[in-house]
């Protein structure tokens, strides 16, 4: 089996310490999220915390495409987390990843980054029951998407789970993950009203965060919270239906 590797320069872990972590990863180490698709596992490393995400055997189309066409989900999940601290925003840092390979096609990777001790997600921030310092965290949240956005950045999977939140006194550190879907462009009013849909369904929060992004970039609030409104709307209608036609699959399939 071919390896497809690269180790972040400086790495406080070498080869044999990720090619180590491998090896054992079935067996060992402490899951921290499992939900089918991808686990994610931490390790102790020369007293360091290692977060190592697995990703999932890819279908035989798409073996073929990350082997010869398109960049694997690890190496993307490496290099957009790069890209992101190069414009200072912040994500676990990365350490390495490695693609395992056949001549038919990607087979095993694995991305690793240190692990990050939080304090809450977006998925916390909810008016009921009202989670301490919300709508100031809210906003603070509304500015860092902004300056997301500002620097070109559209976050595919901006959603509730994706942002690690760490608290500072007043202040709010945000940190991205799950970033091997990514695109970077100068994104117009739309595109970044239709990057907050994911988020919540919930009015309030949208009202909130429309009346900060509006600030932000000298919009009238009525426009900024329609469109924002809008996308969600219709993210969950797709959302809705795709769910109700996986449903009626599996009932005929038993």
């Amino acid at each position: 089996m071919n390896i497809k590797k690269k180790i972040q320069k400086k790495s406080p872990l070498d080869d044999d310490d990720f090619l180590e972590i491998i090896k054992i990863f079935n067996s060992e180490g402490t899951v921290i999220d499992d939900r089918g698709r991808n686990l994610i596992k931490t390790f102790n490393v020369k007293g360091i915390n290692i977060n190592v995400k697995s990703f999932k055997v890819p279908n035989l189309i798409n073996q073929v495409a990350y082997k010869y066409i398109r960049k694997s989900k690890a190496q993307r999940s490496f290099e957009y987390a790069n890209i992101l601290i190069s414009k200072d925003i912040l994500t676990p840092q990365p350490l390495a990843y490695y693609d395992y390979s056949t001549t038919l096609g990607l087979q095993h990777s694995y991305f690793f980054s240190e692990h990050l001790n939080y304090d809450l997600t977006y998925r916390e921030l909810r008016p009921e029951p009202k989670y301490a310092d919300y709508e100031n965290i809210l906003r603070q949240f509304t500015q860092f998407t902004f300056k997301l956005h500002e620097q070109g950045i559209y976050f595919k999977d901006h959603s509730a789970g994706n942002t690690l939140i760490v608290k500072k006194d007043k202040k709010y550190d945000f940190y991205l993950i799950d970033l091997n879907r990514m695109n970077f462009f100068e994104l117009d009013l739309d595109a970044r009203m239709r990057n907050f849909a994911k988020l919540t369904e919930l009015d309030e929060m949208i009202k909130i965060m429309s009346d900060e992004y509006a600030k932000l970039i000298h919009q009238p609030f009525e426009v900024l919270y329609k469109k924002m409104w809008d996308e969600t709307l219709k993210f969950r209608k797709k959302f809705n239906k795709k769910a109700e036609l996986k449903k009626k699959y599996l009932k005929k399939k038993k």
